[in-house]
């Protein structure tokens, strides 16, 4: 069943299993307010169980990219298009989410970013990624880093 996150009233539905779903729940709300007041657009989840191909292309780009496997279980995902720009996320129960965006156009920009949770540590399959701090009334302190991707998917 789909959940449009609502980013006025934080909640944890979904993420429940997660040791800091409230962390998580206000990570999530704040990506929901972003794409509601950048392209008006709801951001819409589902259990990951029924987004079994978003999952696994998120998956795929990080094993051919930079093989990173991710160890956490995925709870969350959701794929949709702004513009001209596919977008997917992917929340973990360990509080990881990633995003990948994929400008339609072969010249645009293609990207993977990674945004931990207030209060997770980075996941060993991350440790060589810097990570930078942003803080957000949302989601308290969020630790974000990325990479370009260069294939095409």
């Amino acid at each position: 069943m789909s959940y449009a996150v609502d980013f006025a009233t934080v909640s944890t539905v979904g993420l429940e299993s997660s040791p800091v779903a409230d962390a998580l729940a206000g990570l999530r709300a704040n990506e929901a307010r972003y794409f509601k007041n950048k392209y008006d657009h709801v951001f819409t989840v589902e259990p990951a169980s029924d987004a079994t191909p978003t999952v696994d292309w998120v998956h795929r780009i990080l094993k051919e990219e930079r093989d990173i496997v991710i160890s956490s279980r995925p709870l969350e995902a959701t794929e949709f298009q702004v513009e001209n720009i596919r977008m997917a996320y992917v929340f973990y129960e360990n509080g990881l989410s990633i995003n990948v965006m994929y400008t339609l156009e072969d010249s645009g920009k293609r990207a993977v970013g990674f945004k931990l949770s207030d209060g997770m540590e980075i996941p060993a399959e991350l440790s060589s990624f810097k990570f930078a701090r942003q803080k957000s009334k949302l989601a308290g302190t969020i630790r974000g880093s990325y990479f370009v991707i260069k294939n095409e998917y």
